[in-house]
C-alpha cells in the first residue's frame, strides 16, 4: 500500500500543471498567499484572513458555517459565493483527515487541498490529478464572482427534454417492431438447430417459417417464455443486437462471465436496445444500455465488491448496523415503521441484472442468482412465511411492509397469493393483539403494503389480468384488516423504457386499485439534462408518479454509472423545479393516490391547471453506507484525485433508529471527480456548457416528504416503545 507521503513526493502532469498556471494567475491574492508561504499552516491562516471577511457580509452565510448540524432555513440564505466561501473554511477545517476510501482497496484517502496546492506550486509535485486542479479552479472562480450561475429557462428545460424520444412514439415503435422481428428470427433459428430447445416453447413437425413466426408472436406476450429464452451470453447479445457490440466491449462480457457475473436479458428488453440507430434516436438507449452492458470496474471489482449498506447485513440474533434485532435474511431494517421482506420464493431473482444493482454485493455470495427452478420455494418456505411475519405483528413500531427481492414479481401469482395471505393474516391479528393493550400501549397497525418490481420496464408480460386478480382481491380484504395504502414502486429508468406494453401494464396495476410509483437511479447516462424531467413527464402520461430520485451507490465497481452528487443537487434546483406543484393546488395534488383507476384523468387535470410540464414529487437521496436516506451533506474535502468528500447528516424529516444519537456523520468519498463525470457526458454527445455551475452546488438538504406520501394517522395513540433493537 503506497502512503501519502509517497504520493506527496509524485511529479504532476503537465495538464494539471496548466491548470495550476490558470488558477494562480486568475487569483493574485491566492498565488501570492501560497509563494509567501513556508508551509500549509501559513496558508491556511492568510486563506481565513482572506475568506472570514468575504462570508461576514452574510449573517446566514457565517452562521451556517459555524452551525454544528445542518440548518434549512439558513441554507436558503446563502448565495453562489457563500457557498465557495463556507468549502474553503471546510477544507482548511478538515484538511489532514484520512478516510478508507474503497474505490481504491479500502486505502486511507487524505483530504488536504491547499498543501497539495502548495507542493503543486513550490516543487511540481503532491501527486494530484489534473481533475484536482480543475476542481480547485472552479471553486476560486465561484469565490470571487469570476463564473456567474445561471439557472436555465423552463423554455431550455423543455427543449433539452425533447432531445430524448418516449417508447411510445410511432417511429420508436417502429424501431422495436424491426428489433422484435429480428430476435425472433433469430430465436427460431436457434430452436430449428437445437442450441436452444424447450419443452414448452417448441415447433410441431412440418411447420412453415411464417408459422412459426405467428407461433413465436404469440409466445412473446407470455413472461415465461421471455425467462425461458433470456440470453445468457457475450456472444448470444452480440449475435441479438446484430453484432454491433464493439471488441472492447465483447472482451469486457468475456471476462465478467468467466469472473462468474450473473448474465440474464430477456428478449423483450433486448428489443428495447438498437442495432441499427436512426439519427432521431441516437444516443436514446444509452440509459437502458448502462442497465444492461457491464463496465470494465465492475468485472474488475467483482469478488471483491464490499456490502454499501451495512444495515442490510443481517446476522439472526444480532443487532444489525441500525441496532435491530431480525429473525433472518428475510427482513431488512433500518427505520422504526417501515421493514424490508425478502421472500424465498423466485422473487430473489429479477427480470435482468442491473448493472448498478444495489444487491450486486448477494449476486457475488451466490445469495442471488438466476438459477429459476432452484430459487423456487421449498416445502418449509409455506410453514417458515407466517412465522416470519410475526415479527412485524409483536413489533410496537412497524407498520410498512416493503416486499421486494430481487423482484417481488417474479414470484409466481401463488406464492404471491400466499404471501399476501399471510400478510393479511398478521394484520388482523396485530389488530387482535390491540384489544388488550391500552391508550397509548398500543401497537402501530399495518397500514401500508408496497411490492418492489422492476418488471412493468423490463418484462411488463408479467403483469396479468390474473396477476391483478391476486392484488385486487388482496386490497379488497385488507382494508378490512387496517390497510390504507398500496404500493407498486416501479423502476423505470429510462422514457424509451415506457412503451406500449409497460403502459398497459401500468394500467392493469392501476385497475386493480394499486397505485403505482417510480424510483429512478440516477446513473451518468440518466443525468443527462433534461433526461429525469423527461422520464417524469412521459411517466405522469401513464399514470405514474416520482417517488426517489437515487445517487448511484456503491464504490469502484458502480464508477462508469456513478454521477456525483453536485450534478443531482443541479438537477434538483435548475430543472425539476419546474414540476413544483402550487401550494394552492397541494390538496388536489394530495389526492392523486386516492383513487388509483383515475389517477391519469387526475393528473391531466392538474397538468391543466398548472402548466406544468412535469410533476415534481420525488425526492433526491442517497442511500448512505451508514443508516438510512439523506441528501443533507456539506462538502469538507477533496482527495487528490479530484474526488469529492462529502460528510452527510441523517434525513431530518423522518423518525430513525434511536442509535443515530451515537453515531459520527456520515462519510462518502465519491467515486468519480466531476471532471471525470464531465467528459464522459461528452462522450455521450453532451455538451460541457451546459452543465455549468455542477462545481458549485456543495451543500445538500434532504427534501421533505411530500404528504401523500405520509402514513395515515391512527385513530387511536401508539406506544412509544420502541421493541426488536439492541443498541
Amino acid at each position: 500500500m503506497d502512503s501519502i507521503a509517497f504520493w506527496d513526493k509524485v511529479g504532476i502532469s503537465v495538464r494539471a500543471r496548466k491548470i495550476l498556471q490558470k488558477l494562480l494567475a486568475e487569483n493574485p491574492v491566492l498565488e501570492k498567499i501560497i509563494r509567501n508561504a513556508d508551509n500549509v499552516v501559513e496558508i491556511h491562516e492568510a486563506l481565513r484572513n482572506w475568506v472570514l471577511p468575504i462570508l461576514k457580509r452574510n449573517p446566514a452565510a457565517e452562521s451556517y458555517y459555524l452551525g454544528t448540524s445542518a440548518d434549512e432555513e439558513l441554507a436558503e440564505k446563502l448565495n453562489w459565493q457563500d457557498l465557495a466561501a463556507i468549502r474553503i473554511l471546510d477544507y482548511i477545517d478538515n484538511a489532514g483527515r484520512e478516510f478508507p476510501d474503497q474505490n481504491i482497496g479500502g486505502q486511507l484517502a487524505q483530504t488536504n487541498p491547499f498543501k497539495m496546492l502548495w507542493l503543486a506550486t513550490h516543487k511540481g509535485i503532491s501527486g494530484a490529478e489534473a481533475a484536482f486542479f480543475e476542481d480547485m479552479l472552479q471553486l476560486f472562480r465561484q469565490l470571487n464572482d469570476t463564473q456567474i450561475r445561471t439557472h436555465p429557462t423552463k423554455k431550455q428545460v423543455e427543449n433539452w427534454m425533447q432531445k430524448y424520444p418516449s417508447g411510445l412514439d410511432p417511429v420508436v415503435e417502429d424501431l422495436r417492431q424491426e428489433n422484435k422481428m429480428r430476435i425472433i428470427r433469430i430465436l427460431i433459428d436457434k430452436i430449428d438447430s437445437g442450441d436452444i430447445s424447450s419443452q414448452r416453447y417448441s415447433f410441431g413437425s412440418g411447420l412453415s417459417f411464417a408459422e412459426k413466426e405467428k407461433l413465436m408472436n404469440k409466445w412473446w406476450l407470455d413472461s415465461n417464455f421471455h425467462l425461458r429464452f433470456a440470453i445468457r451470453s457475450p456472444e448470444l447479445l452480440n449475435e441479438m443486437l446484430d453484432y454491433t457490440l464493439t471488441e472492447e466491449t465483447m472482451k469486457v462480457l468475456k471476462k465478467a462471465r468467466s469472473k462468474g457475473i450473473p448474465f440474464f436479458v430477456n428478449p423483450y428488453y433486448l428489443s428495447l436496445l438498437n442495432s441499427y440507430i436512426p439519427d432521431y434516436v441516437v444516443g436514446a438507449d444509452m440509459a437502458m444500455r448502462s442497465y444492461v452492458i457491464y463496465s470494465k470496474q465492475l468485472v474488475e471489482e467483482f469478488g471483491k465488491i464490499v456490502a454499501w449498506e451495512k444495515e442490510d447485513k443481517v446476522k439472526p440474533g444480532e443487532p444489525n448496523a441500525a441496532g435491530w434485532l431480525l429473525p433472518s435474511h428475510n427482513i431488512h431494517r433500518r427505520y422504526p415503521k417501515v421493514a424490508i421482506f425478502i421472500p424465498d420464493t423466485v422473487g430473489r431473482a429479477c427480470g435482468g441484472l442491473c448493472a448498478s444493482c444495489q444487491r450486486m454485493y448477494d449476486f457475488q455470495s451466490g445469495r442471488y442468482n438466476f438459477n429459476l427452478d432452484k430459487l423456487k420455494p421449498q416445502k418449509t418456505w409455506k410453514e417458515r412465511l407466517p412465522v416470519l411475519l410475526d415479527y412485524f405483528r409483536n413489533d410496537a413500531q412497524l407498520r410498512d411492509i416493503l416486499i421486494t427481492g430481487g423482484d417481488a414479481l417474479m414470484s409466481s401469482n401463488n406464492s404471491l397469493k400466499q404471501i399476501l395471505d399471510a400478510v393479511y393474516n398478521m394484520a388482523l391479528a396485530k389488530i387482535e393483539d390491540n384489544k388488550s393493550r391500552a391508550e397509548g400501549e398500543k401497537y402501530a397497525e399495518i397500514v401500508r403494503i408496497r411490492i418492489g418490481t422492476r418488471l412493468p420496464a423490463y418484462l411488463p408480460q408479467r403483469i396479468t389480468p390474473d396477476l391483478c386478480k391476486v392484488l385486487s382481491a388482496f386490497k379488497k380484504k385488507a382494508q378490512k384488516a387496517g390497510i390504507k395504502q398500496f404500493v407498486v414502486q416501479a423502476h423505470f429508468q429510462s422514457p424509451m423504457e415506457i412503451t406500449a406494453e409497460s403502459k398497459r401494464a401500468i394500467q392493469l396495476l392501476l385497475e386493480s386499485g394499486w397505485v403505482v410509483t417510480n424510483q429512478e437511479v440516477f446513473t451518468t447516462a440518466a443525468s443527462r439534462r433534461g433526461h429525469s424531467v423527461k422520464l417524469r413527464q412521459v411517466l405522469n402520461e401513464i399514470g405514474v408518479l416520482s417517488y426517489y430520485t437515487f445517487t448511484v451507490k456503491g464504490f469502484k465497481e458502480n464508477k462508469s454509472n456513478f454521477t456525483p452528487n453536485s450534478r443531482l443537487m443541479q438537477e434538483r434546483m435548475e430543472e425539476k423545479i419546474f414540476g413544483t406543484i402550487p401550494e394552492k393546488e397541494m390538496d388536489f395534488a394530495q389526492h392523486l393516490l386516492v383513487h388509483p383507476a383515475k389517477i391519469v384523468e387526475n393528473i391531466k387535470k392538474l397538468h391543466r391547471e398548472t402548466q406544468l410540464p412535469f410533476l415534481s414529487t420525488d425526492r433526491s437521496i442517497l442511500n448512505l453506507p451508514g443508516v438510512g436516506k439523506s441528501m443533507t451533506f456539506r462538502t469538507i474535502g477533496i482527495t487528490r484525485y479530484g474526488r469529492r468528500i462529502l460528510e452527510f447528516d441523517h434525513d431530518p424529516t423522518r423518525v430513525h433508529s434511536p442509535i443515530i444519537h451515537k453515531m459520527e456523520k456520515v462519510i462518502v468519498i465519491e467515486s468519480k471527480s466531476l471532471d471525470e463525470y464531465l467528459e464522459q457526458l461528452e462522450e455521450m454527445g453532451e455538451n460541457r456548457e451546459d452543465y455549468n455551475g455542477v462545481y458549485g452546488y456543495t451543500i445538500g438538504h434532504t427534501e421533505p416528504r411530500m404528504a401523500m406520501y405520509e402514513y395515515p394517522e391512527y385513530d387511536y395513540r401508539v406506544t412509544e416503545e420502541i421493541t426488536n433493537l439492541e443498541i
